[in-house]
């Protein structure tokens, strides 16, 4: 089962508000996607939430465009930020990204983005979000949202 983010802010406000000000605390985060051979690869990325959907947009013939292309299955995490603080905790998106070939959906996207041209563009469907944070500095605490479910919290000391 998969979701949008304006699905995943609906059933889940208070956790989708604080990634949105985790994502928009820094520019670049990082993507994980899936080579050929089925290893891992990392890049930098800067995502966008528009219209109730998260984007991707990427250079055109870049590697990880073209991993997504092959298999769309992706891991986003939260850029951490200066020293090991991590405030609002750390984010992880898990999910699929589709690339959009719609004219009008990209030409949108470019009003609102100003993208440099050519590029990729992926909409996103999102199969978990997952936060981790330091509670009174004693616990570790893991909030993990997936579609259709209510947010699972586990803490650990």
């Amino acid at each position: 089962m998969t979701s949008n983010w304006a699905a995943f802010r609906r059933a889940a406000p208070e956790l989708a508000r604080t990634a949105e000000e985790r994502f928009a605390g820094h520019t670049h985060h990082v993507l994980a996607t899936l080579r050929a051979d089925g290893s891992p690869r990392t890049s930098g990325l800067e995502v966008r939430f528009l219209d109730g959907e998260l984007w991707f947009g990427m250079m055109t013939g870049s590697l990880k465009a073209l991993d997504l292309r092959r298999d769309p299955r992706f891991a986003l995490q939260t850029n951490p930020g200066e020293g090991t603080g991590m405030a609002g905790g750390d984010i992880r998106v898990g999910g699929r990204a589709l690339e959009v070939e719609d004219g009008s959906v990209k030409r949108a996207y470019t009003q609102e983005v100003e993208p440099p041209e050519p590029f990729h563009l992926f909409r996103t469907e999102l199969t978990e979000v997952v936060r981790t944070y330091v509670e009174d500095e004693k616990y570790l605490v893991v909030e993990i949202w997936q579609p259709g479910e209510p947010i699972r919290t586990l803490k650990r000391t």
